[in-house]
Protein backbone atom coordinates (compact mmCIF):
# COMPACT_ATOMS: atom_id res chain seq x y z
CA UNK A 1 0.00 0.00 0.00
CA UNK A 2 1.51 3.41 -0.91
CA UNK A 3 2.05 6.10 1.61
CA UNK A 4 -1.43 7.82 -0.55
CA UNK A 5 -3.46 4.68 0.09
CA UNK A 6 -3.15 4.55 3.11
CA UNK A 7 -3.80 8.24 4.14
CA UNK A 8 -6.58 7.78 1.99
CA UNK A 9 -7.68 4.83 3.77
CA UNK A 10 -7.88 5.97 7.10
CA UNK A 11 -9.92 8.92 6.10
CA UNK A 12 -12.46 6.52 5.29
CA UNK A 13 -12.29 4.56 8.08
CA UNK A 14 -12.38 7.79 10.25
CA UNK A 15 -15.79 8.09 8.74
CA UNK A 16 -17.39 4.85 8.80
CA UNK A 17 -18.98 3.49 12.13
CA UNK A 18 -18.15 1.09 14.84
CA UNK A 19 -20.23 -1.66 13.16
CA UNK A 20 -19.19 -1.42 9.86
CA UNK A 21 -15.31 -1.21 10.81
CA UNK A 22 -16.21 -4.30 12.96
CA UNK A 23 -17.77 -6.02 9.71
CA UNK A 24 -15.01 -5.24 7.63
CA UNK A 25 -12.63 -6.72 10.01
CA UNK A 26 -14.32 -9.88 9.79
CA UNK A 27 -14.13 -10.18 6.50
CA UNK A 28 -10.64 -9.58 6.52
CA UNK A 29 -9.68 -6.16 6.51
CA UNK A 30 -6.69 -5.33 8.62
CA UNK A 31 -6.60 -1.49 8.70
CA UNK A 32 -10.35 -1.72 9.62
CA UNK A 33 -9.36 -3.60 12.76
CA UNK A 34 -6.57 -0.94 13.13
CA UNK A 35 -8.84 1.86 13.34
CA UNK A 36 -11.53 0.24 15.78
CA UNK A 37 -8.10 -0.26 17.86
CA UNK A 38 -7.40 3.18 17.60
CA UNK A 39 -11.00 4.48 18.32
CA UNK A 40 -12.18 1.92 20.95
CA UNK A 41 -9.03 1.27 22.97
CA UNK A 42 -8.83 4.50 24.89
CA UNK A 43 -12.18 4.56 26.10
CA UNK A 44 -11.92 1.06 27.20
CA UNK A 45 -8.75 1.65 29.14
CA UNK A 46 -9.90 4.78 30.61
CA UNK A 47 -12.49 2.75 32.02
CA UNK A 48 -10.92 0.04 33.30
CA UNK A 49 -8.51 2.23 34.85
CA UNK A 50 -10.97 4.06 36.85
CA UNK A 51 -12.81 1.14 38.04
CA UNK A 52 -9.33 -0.49 38.91
CA UNK A 53 -6.88 2.02 39.68
CA UNK A 54 -4.51 0.14 38.64
CA UNK A 55 -2.38 1.10 34.55
CA UNK A 56 -1.08 -2.06 34.48
CA UNK A 57 -4.47 -4.28 35.31
CA UNK A 58 -6.55 -1.34 33.06
CA UNK A 59 -4.45 -3.01 30.41
CA UNK A 60 -4.90 -6.47 30.79
CA UNK A 61 -8.97 -5.75 31.13
CA UNK A 62 -8.79 -3.57 27.95
CA UNK A 63 -6.71 -6.40 25.71
CA UNK A 64 -8.77 -8.68 26.85
CA UNK A 65 -12.26 -7.12 26.48
CA UNK A 66 -10.79 -5.75 22.34
CA UNK A 67 -9.86 -10.25 22.20
CA UNK A 68 -13.46 -10.83 22.92
CA UNK A 69 -14.48 -8.29 20.61
CA UNK A 70 -12.36 -9.51 17.64
CA UNK A 71 -13.99 -13.17 18.56
CA UNK A 72 -17.68 -12.45 17.91
CA UNK A 73 -16.93 -9.99 14.91
CA UNK A 74 -18.13 -12.85 12.81
CA UNK A 75 -21.56 -13.32 14.53
CA UNK A 76 -22.02 -9.29 15.33
CA UNK A 77 -25.67 -8.00 15.45
CA UNK A 78 -25.88 -4.47 14.90
CA UNK A 79 -29.24 -4.50 15.91
CA UNK A 80 -28.71 -5.48 19.50
CA UNK A 81 -26.61 -2.88 20.75
CA UNK A 82 -23.83 -0.45 19.91
CA UNK A 83 -20.17 -1.77 20.20
CA UNK A 84 -19.19 0.84 22.82
CA UNK A 85 -22.40 -0.13 25.15
CA UNK A 86 -20.99 -3.84 24.42
CA UNK A 87 -17.78 -2.77 25.50
CA UNK A 88 -19.05 -1.15 28.62
CA UNK A 89 -20.79 -3.73 29.80
CA UNK A 90 -17.50 -6.55 29.35
CA UNK A 91 -15.02 -3.83 31.04
CA UNK A 92 -17.62 -3.14 33.84
CA UNK A 93 -17.86 -7.91 34.16
CA UNK A 94 -13.98 -8.00 33.56
CA UNK A 95 -13.09 -5.24 36.52
CA UNK A 96 -15.93 -6.17 38.96
CA UNK A 97 -14.41 -9.84 38.55
CA UNK A 98 -11.21 -8.57 39.25
CA UNK A 99 -12.13 -6.52 42.37
CA UNK A 100 -13.74 -9.40 43.43
CA UNK A 101 -11.39 -12.17 43.18
CA UNK A 102 -8.21 -10.55 44.40
CA UNK A 103 -10.36 -9.12 47.69
CA UNK A 104 -8.17 -6.08 48.15
CA UNK A 105 -8.83 -2.22 47.06
CA UNK A 106 -5.77 -0.82 44.89
CA UNK A 107 -2.66 -0.14 46.18
CA UNK A 108 -2.39 3.64 47.50
CA UNK A 109 1.14 4.11 45.62
CA UNK A 110 -1.37 2.10 42.53
CA UNK A 111 -3.58 6.07 42.38
CA UNK A 112 -2.29 8.19 39.50
CA UNK A 113 -3.92 11.83 40.76
CA UNK A 114 -2.52 15.24 38.98
CA UNK A 115 -0.24 17.68 41.07
CA UNK A 116 -1.93 19.97 42.52
CA UNK A 117 0.93 22.59 44.01
CA UNK A 118 -1.99 24.14 46.79
CA UNK A 119 -1.93 20.23 48.04
CA UNK A 120 0.13 19.58 51.33
CA UNK A 121 1.98 16.03 51.07
CA UNK A 122 -1.21 15.47 53.99
CA UNK A 123 -3.54 16.30 51.74
CA UNK A 124 -2.14 14.07 49.25
CA UNK A 125 -1.99 11.14 50.97
CA UNK A 126 -6.10 11.50 52.41
CA UNK A 127 -6.84 11.41 48.84
CA UNK A 128 -5.32 8.56 47.96
CA UNK A 129 -6.04 6.90 51.11
CA UNK A 130 -9.80 7.66 50.23
CA UNK A 131 -9.24 6.27 46.49
CA UNK A 132 -8.26 2.97 47.77
CA UNK A 133 -10.98 3.01 50.61
CA UNK A 134 -13.30 3.66 47.82
CA UNK A 135 -11.94 0.88 45.67
CA UNK A 136 -11.74 -1.53 48.36
CA UNK A 137 -15.21 -0.70 49.82
CA UNK A 138 -16.33 -1.46 46.03
CA UNK A 139 -15.12 -4.80 45.94
CA UNK A 140 -16.80 -5.91 48.27
CA UNK A 141 -20.30 -4.60 47.03
CA UNK A 142 -22.55 -7.31 45.19
CA UNK A 143 -21.56 -7.23 41.48
CA UNK A 144 -24.39 -5.48 39.89
CA UNK A 145 -24.28 -2.68 42.84
CA UNK A 146 -20.71 -1.94 42.29
CA UNK A 147 -21.36 -2.21 38.64
CA UNK A 148 -24.09 0.59 38.71
CA UNK A 149 -22.26 2.76 41.36
CA UNK A 150 -18.84 2.66 38.47
CA UNK A 151 -21.37 3.49 36.15
CA UNK A 152 -22.66 6.59 37.29
CA UNK A 153 -20.12 7.63 39.73
CA UNK A 154 -16.46 6.90 38.10
CA UNK A 155 -17.87 6.82 33.90
CA UNK A 156 -20.36 9.61 34.76
CA UNK A 157 -23.23 8.13 32.86
CA UNK A 158 -26.66 9.02 33.04
CA UNK A 159 -28.68 6.19 34.19
CA UNK A 160 -30.64 5.42 30.54
CA UNK A 161 -27.32 4.72 29.49
CA UNK A 162 -26.36 2.73 32.51
CA UNK A 163 -29.62 0.53 32.07
CA UNK A 164 -28.69 -0.22 28.69
CA UNK A 165 -25.19 -1.81 29.07
CA UNK A 166 -26.71 -3.27 32.32
CA UNK A 167 -29.50 -5.12 29.86
CA UNK A 168 -32.30 -3.47 32.59
CA UNK A 169 -34.09 -0.78 33.17
CA UNK A 170 -33.66 2.67 34.58
CA UNK A 171 -35.94 2.29 37.68
CA UNK A 172 -33.50 -1.12 38.38
CA UNK A 173 -30.45 1.30 38.03
CA UNK A 174 -32.07 3.89 40.38
CA UNK A 175 -32.43 1.45 43.23
CA UNK A 176 -29.48 -0.40 42.81
CA UNK A 177 -27.15 2.73 42.85
CA UNK A 178 -29.30 3.92 45.79
CA UNK A 179 -28.36 0.42 47.73
CA UNK A 180 -24.76 0.44 46.64
CA UNK A 181 -24.64 4.16 47.89
CA UNK A 182 -25.83 3.74 51.47
CA UNK A 183 -23.64 0.41 51.59
CA UNK A 184 -20.53 2.09 50.75
CA UNK A 185 -21.53 5.33 53.25
CA UNK A 186 -21.80 2.10 55.83
CA UNK A 187 -18.14 0.48 54.63
CA UNK A 188 -16.34 3.85 54.76
CA UNK A 189 -18.47 5.25 58.00
CA UNK A 190 -15.95 3.80 60.21
CA UNK A 191 -12.80 5.15 58.60
CA UNK A 192 -14.59 8.58 58.39
CA UNK A 193 -11.95 10.42 60.43
CA UNK A 194 -9.01 9.18 58.55
CA UNK A 195 -10.20 10.15 55.10
CA UNK A 196 -11.23 13.44 56.34
CA UNK A 197 -15.17 13.05 56.02
CA UNK A 198 -17.40 15.14 57.63
CA UNK A 199 -20.97 13.69 58.87
CA UNK A 200 -22.81 15.45 56.04
CA UNK A 201 -20.30 13.48 53.26
CA UNK A 202 -22.43 11.14 51.19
Amino acid sequence: MTDQAGVQSAHQSAHQSDADLLAAFACGDRGAAMALTQRLTPRVLGQAHRMLGSRTEAEDVAQDAMMRLWKIAPDWDGDRAQITTWLYRVVANLCTDRLRKSGRGVALDAIEEPSDPSKSAAQDMQDSARSAALHSALANLPDRQAQAVALRHLEELGNPQIATIMDTNVRTVESLIARGKRALIAKLAARKDELGYDDDHG
